[in-house]
């Protein structure tokens, strides 16, 4: 069998989980598991961290593989219901909705549900993405408080700068509290880097998301300042070396050029794994557990390594791609994206295991 294999650690997902209870001790936990677990596995995922008060899901789907599977905690679908099926199915399977305009009102208003559901009424607060901009909140309770089909509401908002300093929460956070002031229910507010950095706005509930996964949600600062683990392993081995002169090149459009006799590894990883194809000469790798960086251009199956200081890396060598050595964040770094992307990106031809 080709030798890549993402490993997904239970026990590292456990532990993150312990991290989002140390920071928001007195908050309930929603995790979110979208994305297939953000590349995890959705299922892998919600076992490990089955005491999670609830699971956040994108789509109808992985909220009722959650269903199936036997988790009887709160699933979210972060983005609503679509279309009146969509409710309907929503509605049998006691799956709760995120509402973010007039029309998803309107259709829990208007469609007959085999029993009333829970709602996250969402206020755009500046992402301006999803929610009700707060003048127009109050309304939008009123009409859900009222309905017949609702049976609990809990108040939800999202921020678009939480990872950042300079700027924080406090402005957005002072809207909401404004905006619902003298409503009695629930606030759903935190995501991962609120959870990390803003205490003051943990409500009733938080939202982590990345840092489940060890990876982090706050630019430059890593993982391991936030006491998470990488959940995920990805690996593969060197399936050929090869020598290179001075003046000799790798991989398509030449993009690495030897100024010294150069040994190379050619590992089975590419960009039809998940691996980013962008990732330039130098991007973090460890061979055989010694860090050193890749080479030339990504290929779609394979990429380049240099072994030139790793005398002992032959064919069968182990590579980390990302993981305990090589975090994912310092491979997002140098191929200028963010963690999330290649976790999310890992393809379903990657062999995944589950270890404790």
């Amino acid at each position: 069998m080709r030798p890549i294999q993402a490993t997904i650690s239970t026990s590292a997902l456990q532990h993150n989980l312990a991290v989002v209870r140390q920071h928001a001790k007195a908050a309930k936990v929603m995790a979110v598991v979208k994305a297939n677990g953000y590349g995890h596995g959705l299922i892998h995922v919600a076992h490990a961290l089955n005491s999670a008060d609830a699971f956040a899901t994108l789509n109808l789907t992985e909220a009722i593989d959650l269903r199936e599977a036997g988790f009887e905690q709160e699933i979210l679908l972060l983005e609503g219901a679509f279309d009146e099926e969509e409710l309907r199915i929503a509605s049998s399977f006691e799956i709760s909705l995120v509402v973010h305009n007039a029309l998803q009102i309107k259709l829990i208003q208007n469609t007959t549900l085999p029993k009333p559901i829970n709602v996250h009424l969402k206020m755009n607060t500046g992402m301006n993405r999803l929610g009700f901009i707060p003048s127009a909140y109050l309304t939008a309770y009123e009409q859900l408080s009222t309905c017949a089909n609702v049976s609990r509401i809990t108040l939800m908002t999202h921020f678009a700068t939480a990872d950042d300093d300079a700027v924080g929460v406090a402005k957005p956070l002072a809207s909401f509290a404004q905006t619902i002031k003298g409503i009695d229910a629930p606030s759903s507010l935190a995501n991962s880097a609120t959870i990390l950095l803003h205490p003051e706005a943990h409500a009733d509930w938080v939202r982590p998301g990345i840092m489940l996964y060890g990876a982090t949600p706050v630019g430059g600062k890593p993982a391991a300042n936030f006491d998470l683990k990488p959940a995920m392993q990805l690996t593969s081995q060197i399936i050929a070396i090869q020598t290179l002169a001075q003046g000799e090149s790798a991989g398509y459009g030449e993009k690495f050029t030897a100024t010294k006799t150069t040994r190379i590894g050619i590992v089975a990883c590419g960009y039809a794994d998940g691996y980013p194809r962008h990732a330039p000469n130098g991007t973090p790798i460890a061979v055989n557990g010694q860090l050193t960086s890749t080479l030339g251009r990504v290929s779609m199956d394979m990429l380049f390594c240099d072994v030139t200081d790793i005398p002992a890396a032959d064919i069968g060598a182990t590579v980390e791609l990302w993981g305990a050595t090589v975090p994912v964040d310092a491979v997002a770094e140098a191929s200028g994206t963010v963690g999330y992307e290649l976790l999310c990106a890992v393809a379903p031809r990657v062999p995944m295991s589950v270890v404790a």
